[in-house]
């Protein structure tokens, strides 16, 4: 883990809140702690982040200097740091991979995957493990799952520094947004093992009760947007029913997904959780497995289809979290200061490598060219660059395919006839000069037909669309295959009802775009897939209902008279 110790100290200077700054990191400026208005010392809250003691503000470096430091080492470097094995590596060199610093461009780390005999002894340990791990109650469940979430909190910055690494987005939201989400999805679902799904029905003479039963093992692939998030969202409910699980993290950026697991492995009984490195093959092998009791899959829907598929072999059920295209409308009445910056972080928060990134802004033609103007105003302030330094909002794309994928779309909507309205500058260090950068992009002119307003692009650029009415807007957001995530921003609360029940899509944000999901169902219709995970009706995503009849001893049971005559006394 890297210390967290500032560089220097510069007690007097005058911080933008009028304190006075206490210790700065001399590589970043970025400020650790203050002294109030009354002489006391107190954190910043990057400070409190990093959890700061300041006993020697001197001696070492901030984490983002030393991130910065690594990847600029890196970058003069054409070889990988370190080879990275699990338990469940193979010793076969084609099941190695690469996995690049995308801030720079440069190898990171080189993994050592499983092969196909791993994985079949992966799955065969945790089905093993899984009749020990179901019969423990409940509640006992909800305590380890609770252990689980204190030991990620308290390797929290470490997680967040590996995916800063590996993932490329700033290491303030890995810290804040992502580690923080998985902590808390942890606790929730530790929370719901004290009333587990299940019903009694008194029949009179029987008795139904109806219980949850777990699958047995779980096959779990996680993508690289969000891996600390993906991993907790699939690992938490199917650890609750009593469900062991097997992951397949994401080959652009396994990194916190492997020490995630890692930590996990460490608090739970011995063989109940298994992480499984490898590329696409490896996921294949994991959803056909005839071992595996269910497949739950995050990722685009071309992947996911042939993951349904693999699974159907076995009759294996799937739950399918996959791609969107989500539509952000604005409707004329609406408070564009407060609308602006809910469009901005719902398009481009995660560089726009989410499910559920606005990426088409619907706009009412009166205040078209308002929006336009003022949305494209503020692409241009954003800060593009490494994501281990602290003025970068937007950082690189996770791998170099992803950053071609998605400037070809940029080359399509230019060539569609689309007008990029504004762009973010580029970082002009030399040494990011290989990384994976994308200029965060606005489309103004867009036709609801074209590819940049139909096909999940999975990156920051933004199509902005005009319509006339409301049901040009509902039939322009109801136009593609997808249906994850909408918003709808209008202070008619009639008229946000009305809109968000025509919305073909999951989830409906009304004059927000909160992605904190965490006790909501959340998942999609249509391309973009079935199930919904982060809620309590997940439980049953995890478990199939057992029907258990019982003579209650009150009443006579009905029965067909022939078994009783052919079953009396012999003559």
């Amino acid at each position: 883990m890297i210390n967290n110790t500032p560089t220097i100290t510069r007690d007097g200077a005058i911080g933008q809140d009028g304190n006075q700054v206490v210790t700065v990191d001399q590589a970043t400026g970025a400020e650790f702690a203050r002294r109030d208005t009354n002489g006391q010392i107190v954190l910043t809250p990057w400070g409190a982040i990093t959890k700061r003691r300041l006993l020697h503000p001197a001696s070492e470096s901030s984490p983002r200097s030393k991130i910065l430091e690594r990847s600029r080492a890196m970058a003069r470097s054409s070889q990988p740091e370190r080879t990275i094995r699990t338990r469940w590596s193979s010793e076969d060199a084609a099941d190695q991979f690469t996995v690049d610093n995308p801030a720079t461009g440069a190898p990171l780390a080189v993994v050592q995957g499983a092969g196909d005999k791993e994985v079949d002894q992966a799955v065969q340990t945790a089905y093993d493990a899984h009749f020990s791990w179901k019969t423990r109650t409940a509640r006992e469940r909800g305590s380890w799952l609770r252990k689980v979430a204190q030991a990620v909190r308290e390797h929290a910055d470490e997680i967040a520094v590996l995916e800063c690494s590996d993932n490329g987005k700033p290491l303030s939201q890995a810290r804040n947004w992502d580690v923080n989400a998985a902590i808390g999805i942890f606790e929730y679902f530790a929370s719901l093992c004290d009333s587990m799904p299940g019903q009694v029905n008194d029949g009179g003479s029987l008795l139904d009760i109806t219980v949850l039963e777990p699958y047995g093992v779980i096959g779990a692939i996680v993508p690289f947007n969000w891996p600390p998030i993906h991993t907790a969202s699939k690992l938490a409910p199917a650890l609750a029913v009593g469900n062991a699980v097997v992951i397949k993290p994401p080959e652009q950026a396994p990194l916190s997904a492997l020490r995630m697991v890692e930590i996990i492995q460490s608090v739970l009984p011995d063989d109940v959780v298994h992480i499984i490195p490898g590329t696409g093959p490896i996921g294949s092998q994991l959803a056909g497995h005839p071992l595996v009791g269910k497949v739950s899959f995050t990722g685009s829907p071309t992947t996911g289809v042939s993951v349904i598929k693999t699974a159907a072999d076995n009759l294996t059920p799937t739950l399918m979290e996959l791609g969107g295209k989500d539509p952000f409308i604005i409707f004329e009445d609406a408070d564009l200061d407060l609308a602006l910056p809910w469009a901005i972080e719902g398009g481009l928060f995660n560089q726009g490598e989410a499910c559920t990134s606005a990426s088409r802004v619907l706009v009412h033609a009166d205040i078209y060219d308002e929006v336009a103007r003022r949305y494209g105003n503020a692409v241009k302030r954003l800060r593009v660059g490494n994501g281990a330094d602290p003025g970068t909002h937007i950082g690189p794309m996770v791998s170099a395919a992803q950053r071609k994928r998605v400037l070809d779309y940029i080359d399509i909507g230019v060539q569609e006839g689309a007008t990029i309205a504004a762009q973010a500058p580029l970082p002009d260090d030399p040494e990011l000069a290989g990384g994976f950068y994308v200029a965060p992009t606005l489309f103004t002119g867009v036709r609801p037909d074209m590819r940049i307003a139909q096909e999940e692009i999975f990156g920051p650029v933004i199509s902005m669309i005009p319509f006339r009415d409301e049901d040009e807007a509902v039939r322009i957001a109801n136009g593609t295959d997808f249906g994850l995530v909408a918003a709808v921003f209008t202070p008619n609360s009639e008229r946000a009802l009305r809109v968000s029940r025509a919305l073909h899509t999951g989830f409906v944000f009304v004059n927000n775009y909160n992605r904190n999901f965490t006790g909501a169902p959340f998942g999609g219709v249509g391309a973009s897939g079935f199930g919904r995970e982060t809620a309590a009706e997940t439980l049953r995503e995890y478990g199939y209902s057992k029907n258990i009849r019982l003579v209650s001893g009150r009443g006579e049971i009905p029965r067909w008279a022939p078994s009783l005559e052919v079953t009396g006394p012999e003559e």
